[in-house]
């Protein structure tokens, strides 16, 4: 297999692994559900259109970063990038199924925070690359936190 054959084949994964990300969060968030509406928020939970603004942006900066990434980087990089990028997601995907269907808040904030540490990695991946590929990616790292320490704020409120 030549490198581009190879590169081509790691690009589709990443985008594949993103609408994955995508299509299953979107499964099971549910934001507008009574169980949700009806727990206490913590004092420092954005209000809901800031998630419509950020989720689109992180998505595409995730898929475009990551995709470009691969595209400019050697093997080992890239690599390395794949395999924290799947488990991140895995995490993320993880958490929204925990969160929302069987309500184990605790499970769900401990999947987000391997999932926030998982994407250190990327990010440190994307500014060896160009800074301009860690710079659009911080918003994605940054969220993450937020939302990791939204998720134990409702383990503190209700677990």
């Amino acid at each position: 297999m030549n490198v581009d054959t190879w590169r081509i084949g790691a690009v589709a994964l990443v985008i594949t692994a993103v609408i994955a990300y995508a299509v299953l969060s979107g499964v099971w968030v549910g934001t507008d559900s009574t169980w949700y509406q009806s727990l206490e928020q913590p004092s420092w939970q954005p209000p809901p259109w800031v998630f419509g603004v950020i989720w689109p942006y992180n998505f595409i900066a995730l898929t475009v970063v990551a995709a470009v990434v691969v595209w400019q980087s050697t093997g080992f990089r890239v690599s390395v990038l794949l395999i924290f990028l799947v488990a991140s997601i895995a995490m993320a995907v993880a958490w929204a199924y925990s969160f929302y269907v069987p309500h184990e808040l605790a499970t769900a904030a401990i999947a987000l925070s391997a999932a926030v540490a998982l994407t250190v990695p990327i990010v440190v991946i994307a500014f060896l690359t160009g800074p301009v590929w860690g710079v659009l990616l911080l918003p994605y790292q940054v969220w993450l936190a937020l939302a990791a320490s939204l998720s134990w704020g409702y383990v503190r409120l209700h677990g």
